[in-house]
């Protein structure tokens, strides 16, 4: 189920975007490779998508809100497998080659006809509803460091250990479902730097000495990450008198937060004064971005959001899904901030880091 308005590109990017832009960061071949037979990284990744199969079939037949859930999640992964198998033997089956993009696309895309609509809806609704108590003491252990390059330092060790909590990573979701997510835990357990892409020095230097008229912030996942990571970080923009635009997807995928669950997250956490802990929110944007995978394509937006972003001089794109796998080197008119962590091996390894690995990949457009 697509969203029926027009797409358009993202007002940012580089232009012509035809030869500026390519979603996709990983490339799974290249024009001298047979087109009738998979390369060797598609098959990696198609054996990554094999194996996140099982949790989402278990997701789904959870899924009370659909009749028959146990025979349809079946069904799911029967149709889903047979599609990866497809591409194994002949990588132009079902639109392909495959890549990120058209992966995630299909899999959606049989969930959706089998009458799923949101699997991670329970999941989602119960870290929301966690995070959310959580959101206060969070802010005021931020508030509490006077030093303002420390704090922005915190804020983003802050998004690293709330991006953690992703369903579609089938080492994390196995990981979730032991023990839960402990945010400040994570906070102090990040990888030591220098992370595999580590701009923060150059990053904080900026902050310093500049500010920023209004950024974007492509948001990823419900919970921790959205509410302790990232609000906190757009609050403090909010400080520096930044106006914020968060953009979040249109329909559900994974646990990905959406933009009526945003809308709804940021009614709750503000304060009786309708501020954020005491920051005025009337710079606050929410946007429908008009996506509905756990990656992002920016040649195609909501002209909401174009409309929004048309003026913004910072891109942030967070989380592996939209500023790693997707994304990582899109060039944009304005300064921009690629941060997430490294949740695949297979990720990792192209990237020449560590499981877990951190990316703060920023780029200054001189004015």
């Amino acid at each position: 189920m697509e969203s029926s308005a027009e797409l358009v590109p993202f007002p940012l990017l580089m232009t012509p975007i035809e030869s500026n832009y390519r979603a996709c960061t990983i490339p799974y071949r290249f024009p001298s490779d047979n087109p009738r037979k998979p390369t060797p990284t598609e098959l990696v990744w198609i054996d990554l998508f094999f194996n996140s199969v099982p949790s989402f079939r278990k997701r789904a037949e959870s899924d009370n809100t659909v009749p028959d859930a146990h025979l349809r999640a079946e069904k799911f992964a029967q149709r889903y497998t047979e599609i990866l198998e497809d591409f194994k033997k002949d990588p132009e089956s079902h639109g392909g080659p495959p890549d990120c993009i058209l992966l995630c696309r299909l899999r959606e895309q049989v969930l959706r006809e089998l009458g799923f609509r949101d699997i991670f809806k329970k999941v989602k609704d119960e870290e929301n509803s966690k995070a959310s108590s959580l959101f206060g003491d969070v802010v005021l252990l931020n508030d509490a460091i006077e030093d303002e390059v420390k704090r922005i330092e915190n804020l983003i060790r802050g998004i690293f250990a709330g991006n953690i909590f992703d369903l579609g990573s089938a080492q994390l979701a196995e990981m979730f479902a032991r023990d839960g997510m402990s945010f400040l835990a994570s906070c102090q357990n990040l990888v030591p730097r220098p992370w595999v892409i580590d701009d923060l020095d150059t990053f904080k230097l900026r902050w310093s000495k500049k500010s920023w008229k209004k950024a974007v912030i492509f948001v990823d996942n419900s919970g921790a990450d959205v509410i302790l990571g990232i609000l906190p970080f757009a609050r403090e923009l909010l400080r520096h008198g930044t106006q914020v635009v968060l953009a979040a997807n249109d329909l559900p995928s994974i646990n990905d937060v959406t933009y009526p669950e945003l809308i709804e997250i940021i009614a709750k956490v503000k304060d009786e004064n309708g501020q954020l802990m005491g920051v005025d929110t009337s710079n606050l944007f929410i946007a429908n971005s008009g996506n509905d995978l756990p990656v992002i394509d920016l040649a195609g937006v909501s002209q909401e959001l174009a409309y929004l972003a048309s003026d913004a001089d910072l891109v942030v794109l967070e989380g592996m899904g939209r500023g790693i796998e997707t994304n990582l080197y899109a060039q944009f008119k304005c300064d921009s901030l690629k941060i997430g962590m490294v949740k695949h091996p297979e990720v990792a390894q192209f990237l020449g880091g560590r499981l877990y690995d951190c990316v703060f990949k920023y780029n200054e457009v001189s004015s």
